[in-house]
């Protein structure tokens, strides 16, 4: 990365600091629990998460609490659901913007020429190429559903 562009680690990093001079516990707490994942990725697999290895952390992140708002609702629980909620929107502002169908649309079609994918069975390699490019902008579920309807077809 160049000098002037700031990692998403690091801006994470930085918007802990505003946090905590700001006193604004509920922040700094989410804030917390995203570098906690981060720290705990780096020390279990000894490497130095990247703004990639960051956004599929995030991504996960995302998935749990929209999972827990579910729970806490059936549950009766709102009061936890809003925390979840709050958590999945302050997560959000840290992911790129999320890509239009007709974007997906042409990153799938350049992906199935690139590995010359012909039918389901070359799903794998799609996605594979995909991946990359779409981490953090589109739900991964929605895309594999996309990719599968298009080799389908043919």
């Amino acid at each position: 990365m160049s000098g002037t562009s700031t990692s998403l680690k690091e801006r994470i990093s930085d918007d802990v600091k505003v946090a905590m001079r700001a006193q604004d516990k509920r922040r700094l707490g989410t804030l917390r629990l995203i570098m906690a994942a981060v720290k705990q990725r780096e020390v279990d697999e000894r490497v130095v998460v990247d703004d990639v290895a960051l956004l599929g952390i995030l991504e996960k992140m995302l998935k749990q609490r929209a999972d827990s708002v579910a729970q806490y609702q059936s549950g009766g629980r709102e009061d936890l659901a809003e925390q979840e909620r709050y958590e999945i929107q302050l997560i959000q502002g840290y992911l790129p913007q999320p890509l239009t169908e007709e974007e997906l649309a042409t990153l799938i079609e350049a992906a199935i020429q690139q590995t010359g994918a012909c039918s389901v069975k070359d799903m794998g390699k799609v996605m594979a190429v995909l991946r990359t490019d779409v981490l953090g902008r589109a739900d991964m579920g929605k895309l594999g559903g996309l990719v599968k309807g298009r080799l389908s077809a043919g």
